[in-house]
């Protein structure tokens, strides 16, 4: 089994390079001048652009394969005070520079929505801003000109007192969000309500494939153990991301660019709260992805060897911080419940990928991989990426 390692958002290694600077709320409306406002927020986006290209290219250096974006390239997108403001158009080339970037270099890239968006809610306010936000992140991902094996990862939100009801909703929608969205959708078992199994059997319904955290399932159990579900969670994979897609094949629009009604647009009884949030994705300019006549690299998508299938699994993994904290994440990952996972599924799982959600970032995945250096069944393939031997 070939496992590649991935972090998130953060640097722990490269200096002054947060792709995540804000502008509170506070500040923005103390500003006298709207527009020149705007302006600022637009610069610091940016910057959190270019600051997530000088991750990447540091991925690269460090043959890091697998990066999930920071939700918060763009700072108060979506607040009430920025109502109608579009900030695509001003950042299209910084969107669309990541974009190249990492399609040049086969790169795994990913979001993962704050837990705020919700799709099991009973409130249609907290609803309609959740599909908004989903869409933004659609958006993100459009304008770096990335296809369908670029993915956003969700819960499936709260209980509200009845756990099959709103497992229901959340069916329910989900069916409500766009193709284009739904596509791009993974979800992921929590810590406190819903179960690995739980969450296998809504995305099995909804056809989104589930990454398994595998700290998740040892603080929320169900009564099956990870590697006995671990079949149909990789069945949920099967097929995807197996080619470079355009990000507007879907819609029928040569241009390869979203219509902005399209995008303004929400279902039914969520038209109303979508309404707002329509101006705030805006139109965005999709980089183009590689054209059918240019030579084809020896790797698909994603860094996948071409003719592979499609995009492997993905896990979560992290570590308990304390015995009296065991759901907070600790600065590092421990190897040995992950290597005992991973030996479990080795013998039906070719590839896999591995996302580590520690305070470290990236200073954890060389530490795991120090550690991981030390296991006879383990051959290193570079400095982010090993062979498990079944």
């Amino acid at each position: 089994m070939i496992v590649r390692l991935g972090y998130v958002a953060m640097s722990m290694e490269v200096k002054n390079a947060s792709p995540s600077k804000t502008m509170t709320a506070t500040a923005f409306g103390k500003l006298g001048d709207r527009e020149a406002a705007i302006r600022k927020l637009e610069r610091i986006a940016a910057e959190n652009l270019h600051n997530t290209l000088r991750l990447l290219r540091h991925n690269r250096a460090h043959d890091i394969h697998v990066y999930r974006f920071s939700s918060k390239l763009i700072p108060l997108i979506g607040h009430e005070l920025l109502e109608g403001w579009d900030p695509f158009p001003a950042l299209r080339e910084g969107f669309a520079e990541i974009g190249q970037y990492v399609r040049q270099h086969h790169m795994r890239v990913s979001f993962h929505p704050d837990h705020f968006t919700v799709l099991s809610t009973p409130r249609l306010e907290v609803l309609g801003k959740s599909i908004a936000d989903l869409e933004r992140h659609v958006a993100m991902l459009e304008a770096m000109g990335l296809g369908t094996e670029a993915m956003c990862n969700i819960h499936v939100g709260g209980t509200y007192g009845d756990k099959a009801k709103a497992g229901e909703r959340f069916v329910k929608n989900f069916g409500k969000l766009r193709p284009e969205v739904r596509r791009r959708m993974t979800l992921e078992n929590d810590d406190k309500t819903f179960t690995a199994l739980e969450t296998l059997e809504l995305a099995e319904r909804v056809r989104a494939p589930l990454v398994l955290d595998i700290h998740h399932h040892e603080v929320n159990p169900g009564s099956e153990s990870a590697a006995e579900l671990w079949p149909r969670i990789q069945a949920t994979w099967a097929g995807r991301g197996g080619a470079v897609e355009a990000a507007g094949a879907d819609r029928g629009d040569a241009g390869g660019r979203p219509e902005t009604a399209e995008r303004a647009a929400a279902s039914g009884a969520f038209a109303e709260a979508e309404a707002g949030a329509g101006a705030a994705r805006g139109a965005v300019a999709v980089a183009a992805p590689p054209r059918s006549g240019e030579a084809q690299p020896a790797e698909d998508v994603a860094g996948l060897p071409r003719g592979s299938g499609g995009l492997p699994p993905k896990i979560h993994v992290s570590s308990p911080k304390s015995e009296k904290d065991p759901r907070s994440h600790a600065d590092y990952v421990e190897a040995g419940p992950l290597l005992a996972f991973l030996r479990e599924i080795a013998p039906s799982t070719p590839r896999l990928d591995v996302m580590i959600e520690a305070k470290m970032k990236d200073g954890a995945l060389a530490r795991l991989m120090d550690d991981l250096r030390q296991q006879a069944d383990v051959t290193p393939l570079d400095q982010a990426s090993f062979e498990l031997k079944a």
